[in-house]
């Protein structure tokens, strides 16, 4: 992971965003670049005095050897991410998105929901809840990466979630797929699967799970219902008609407390 994007409109859901692409990217030692997008140039002199005092505070906090960048734009949020992608070349966008505590929801933004469905880069979208001391706890080390099984025609996307784990302590991956009863699994599938899983072995700690239910939402959420020591949720958004869409990634992190990794099964 060489570039790591981190959009931010200095709400304290992106501030807490940008600590976790922080960290990834000091870890990492990847290059961060942290973008505040304005929809026209008013507040450009603004802006900039905030992150110039943003980018003090990074490196006091990480350290002076963060290598971090500061950029204003201005217009449309989707459209100035892609120039930036075009340019940077980044392996990983991180965005904030709105939260509560207690029994009541997050909530996902439409620009969080408009990057994920009109950009190809891994999004780890990270809840105001969340925290990243997390990642760095025995008990909230399990990797859930739900998926169709399906074949990847980008096998690469995968490389962002391995180099994420491994900043994880001990991490444990569990290869999740959400099925009908009394349904079998094909042999291209348990060939897809087995291919999944060599990506993160011997590295990380890696095995298969499966829930039943007919429906894909509900059944994932039954399992991270069960394993309380999850950390991360991970989804691959696929354009076709496949069993995990865009749209159920979107449904998923309008509803979970955890940092949701979004990889698409895309070239970028």
């Amino acid at each position: 992971m060489k570039t790591v994007i981190a959009p931010i409109d200095f709400s304290d859901a992106s501030m807490n965003a940008l600590s976790f692409s922080s960290e990834l990217a000091k870890r990492a030692s990847a290059r961060l670049i942290v973008a505040n997008i304005l929809k026209d140039r008013e507040g450009v002199e603004d802006s900039k005095e905030k992150l110039k005092n943003i980018e003090s505070n990074l490196k006091k906090s990480f350290g002076s050897d963060l290598n971090c960048e500061m950029i204003v734009t201005h217009g449309d949020l989707v459209s100035s991410l892609k120039e930036m992608i075009a340019i940077q070349k980044p392996q990983l966008i991180v965005m904030g998105t709105k939260g509560a505590s207690g029994l009541k929801k997050i909530l996902i933004g439409s620009n969080t929901v408009n990057v994920l469905a009109k950009t190809t880069v891994p999004v780890l979208v990270v809840p105001e809840v969340a925290r990243f001391e997390n990642f760095l706890r025995k008990d909230k080390n399990r990797i859930v990466l739900a998926t169709d099984l399906d074949t990847l025609d980008n096998m690469d996307a995968l490389e962002t979630l391995k180099k994420i784990a491994l900043l994880i302590v001990e991490p444990k991956l569990r290869v999740l797929t959400v099925r009908p009863k009394n349904t079998q699994v094909d042999f291209l599938r348990k060939m897809e699967r087995n291919a999944i899983l060599s990506i993160f072995s011997p590295e990380i700690e890696s095995e298969r799970t499966t829930v039943f239910s007919s429906n894909v939402i509900r059944g994932i959420n039954f399992y991270l219902k069960m394993h309380s020591d999850t950390g991360l949720l991970a989804m691959i958004a696929r354009d076709s008609g496949q069993l995990i869409q865009k749209h159920f990634t979107r449904e998923m992190a309008s509803h979970t407390h955890l940092p949701l990794l979004v990889m698409h099964d895309a070239k970028y």
